[in-house]
């Protein structure tokens, strides 16, 4: 493991996130329109989930959203570096694919908890109570989920040609861990098969931490959520970094 290598691949891309302000202004304006639009407007049509308020049962989701978006778009940098010659420059250098691999991710994960954080701001205007130091606290799990998230983009957008290609496929993929995680809704108020595909999707267990950080309740074990993060950050990974000789 080349930690120094870790470190400078780490170092570039969030240096290129810093310079690209569209990026930034784009990760504040998705939940400005799903906590807004969603939240307050769903909120006014029923009362929410139990006793708990929609727009206080959304907002760990919106949060996991950000992760969720932030981290496949930033495995798109490896497309860049492919079409600019920089991938192939650190692939012919003396360094292991697996710090290659965690530099992407780290860096991507980096990138989506500042996203994810983003989202905090909104806390007093919609009125959620929750205590700064639980806000704090959710930061390393955020980075827990971001980071098997953003490999899993690096074994997608490794097998990518274009831009265009990585955006379509990414959909496939986001759209449905996204919308199965129950950041919306509870998955155990869906239909068999829909609730089957929850307890499969590994963000369901994201989620399902971060509303017991940000509240205190959850609806799986802790140790069930962190076992299966811990099982999918492994298989990400080593699929990230098994993508990556296949290019050599």
């Amino acid at each position: 493991m080349d930690f120094q290598a870790i470190s400078m691949i780490w170092r570039r891309e969030m240096l290129r996130f810093v310079r690209d302000r569209v990026q930034i202004a784009g990760s504040i304006a998705r939940p400005v329109l799903w906590l807004f639009v969603l939240g307050v407007g769903m909120g006014s049509v029923f009362p929410g989930f139990g006793n708990v308020p929609y727009p206080r049962y959304l907002f760990p989701g919106i949060v996991a959203m950000n992760l969720l978006y932030a981290s496949f778009l930033s495995a798109i940098s490896i497309i860049w570096d492919r079409e600019f010659g920089f991938l192939k420059e650190i692939l012919v250098a003396p360094i292991p694919r697996s710090s290659i691999a965690l530099g992407k991710s780290a860096s991507g994960a980096t990138v989506a908890c500042v996203q994810g954080s983003l989202v905090f701001c909104f806390v007093p205007i919609l009125g959620i109570s929750v205590p700064a130091w639980r806000l704090l606290l959710a930061i390393p799990l955020m980075f827990l989920i971001a980071l098997p998230l953003t490999a899993m983009g690096l074994v997608i957008a490794s097998r990518m040609t274009s831009f265009e290609g990585f955006g379509t496929l990414a959909n496939f993929v986001v759209m449905p861990m996204f919308f199965l995680s129950g950041a919306v809704f509870p998955i155990d108020h869906a239909p068999w098969f829909m609730h089957l595909l929850g307890r499969c999707n590994p963000m369901a267990y994201g989620v399902d931490l971060l509303r017991g950080v940000f509240y205190g309740t959850h609806s799986f074990p802790f140790l069930l959520s962190f076992s299966v993060l811990g099982f999918f950050l492994a298989s990400a990974i080593g699929g990230a970094v098994w993508a990556l000789r296949r290019r050599s």
